[in-house]
């Protein structure tokens, strides 16, 4: 799929999105300073969380407490949620570093808003992957989906994936633990393989709540092209998303490494050249492992293998040499040559 003037597949090295998300807790100036910290450590895009408390819960959610958060989750939003005017001058703000800017739809309204202000791509997060109606909507727009599947199964996700299908756009699938943080006891990486399987159209990566960045880099190993954080400028801020988040050099190590790790997962098994010095002394070369007269015909226990690998014959011929007739004496640790054998040819 392609985001912007971003390719993301198995090709290419993975994309690291850093999730701003309510971590600036209302604040325009805080959100601003969170989107240049993620772009001097590296980071291509920022995905924001797009709320219009009203279209997005009713009153209900006044009684409701998040486990991560000592008030009502719509108060929680109700305090963290940016304006209108407030998220376009964000927008600008990441599109002036050369970032590219997604954010979260939590209602109809939120997501025709981001339509109106020309963001590249939809998220949609786990808690609407199972929203049939709030992704038809999305999905009439045209423009790819990246999306959370936490929550969900295999099974409970093939509707809102036939929407997507239908809809013939590009789209994303991130396995993920909503759970904040997600302790490894209860993190999928399996789930990573299962997606692939399961949606073969799909890009698929991996939106990470746990601790540190080692199941996000595990998940690289196993084909994810896509590394959703959640991300902060400093750890000393509060707010429900704060314990799960990357610092700018964690998301820097996270970008770095994710390379790097791509980088060899498309490494054939092969022996490269740099390698080439280390095999001439690490593999061994046969040799006579005792003195040996002229016409000898040669057992097992009469030859060895030592370093360095210099000479003719390698380890890995040892067993044609049984049973071949010495044309010459030879000595003990002697490395032995084809012409010193009548009868046995040399590999080509």
């Amino acid at each position: 799929m392609k985001i912007a003037n971003r390719d993301i597949s198995l090709r290419h090295a993975p994309l690291v999105i850093a999730e701003i998300g309510i971590n600036h807790g209302g604040s325009l100036e805080v959100a601003k300073a969170m989107v240049t910290a993620a772009r001097l450590s590296g980071c291509e895009m920022v995905k924001h969380q797009t709320h219009f408390v009203d279209d997005e819960m009713t009153d209900e959610a006044k009684s409701i407490f998040p486990p991560n958060a000592d008030i009502s989750i719509w108060h929680v939003m109700q305090q963290c949620a940016l304006g209108k005017d407030d998220e376009i001058a964000l927008k600008k703000h990441a599109e002036s570093l050369g970032m590219i800017y997604i954010s979260t739809p939590f209602s109809r309204a939120a997501a025709d808003f981001l339509n109106e202000i020309g963001v590249a791509a939809f998220k949609i997060g786990s808690g609407e992957c199972n929203h049939l109606p709030l992704i038809r909507h999305i999905a009439r727009m045209g423009k790819p989906v990246i999306m959370s599947t936490g929550m969900q199964t295999i099974e409970s996700m093939k509707p809102s994936v036939q929407i997507l299908e239908d809809a013939g756009i590009e789209y994303a699938l991130l396995e993920c633990t909503n759970l904040y943080p997600s302790p490894p006891e209860i993190v999928s990486l399996q789930g990573v393989t299962d997606l692939r399987q399961a949606f073969p159209n799909a890009v698929v990566g991996f939106s990470d709540h746990s601790i540190g960045p080692e199941m996000a880099l595990s998940a690289v190993a196993l084909g994810a092209c896509i590394l959703e954080r959640h991300f902060t400028d400093t750890r000393y801020r509060k707010g429900p998303d704060i314990s799960c988040s990357m610092d700018p050099a964690e998301l820097r190590f996270l970008i770095d490494r994710s390379k790097e790790i791509h980088t060899a997962l498309n490494n054939p098994k092969v022996r490269t050249a740099p390698e080439e010095d280390v095999y001439r002394f690490a593999r061994g070369s046969v040799v006579a492992d005792k003195d040996l007269p002229a016409g000898h015909v040669v057992t097992e226990a009469d030859i060895w293998a030592r370093r360095p690998g210099s000479g003719e014959i390698s380890v890995q011929y040892f067993d044609q040499l049984i049973g071949a007739r010495l044309t010459q004496a030879v000595t003990r640790n002697q490395q032995l040559r084809w012409s010193d054998f009548d009868g046995v040819e040399k590999p080509q």
